[in-house]
């Protein structure tokens, strides 16, 4: 329908109906949305990935002081003992460290996994 007094192509077009170019937001609510815009909340999502990363990197570390810590000390009280520290360094060591080792990596991948299943779409 032409109105008298205007040119056919200045007329309007009124659209009444939603876009269809644009997706329908969902009712849900997205973490991984979150993260990849790098909002407050997913910068909150991260940064509680990391901090539980570094807590388990602290205890790993403090264990460390504590297993090595004392071993200059007991290699000075005893000064004749020079086959007894190359075994304690060369072998006493190597499986807890070792056995450290694997927790870390152990607690560093449940993390993730833990980060991962609550980031993810259901």
């Amino acid at each position: 329908m032409t109105v008298p007094n205007q040119d056919p192509t200045e007329r309007r077009v009124v659209v009444t109906g939603p876009s269809r170019r644009s997706r329908p937001t969902s009712g849900y609510y997205r973490p991984r949305t979150e993260i990849d815009e790098q909002t407050t909340l997913g910068h909150t999502y991260v940064r509680s990935l990391m901090r539980t990363q570094l807590r388990a990197a602290l205890a790993v570390f403090a264990f460390l002081v504590l297993l090595v810590g004392p071993l200059p000390l007991l290699f000075a009280a005893m000064p004749d003992a020079r086959r007894l520290e190359w075994v304690v360094l060369g072998f006493g060591l190597y499986v807890p460290l070792v056995l450290l080792a694997r927790w870390y990596v152990g607690r560093a991948e449940r993390n993730e996994r833990d980060f991962v299943r609550l980031v993810e779409d259901r």
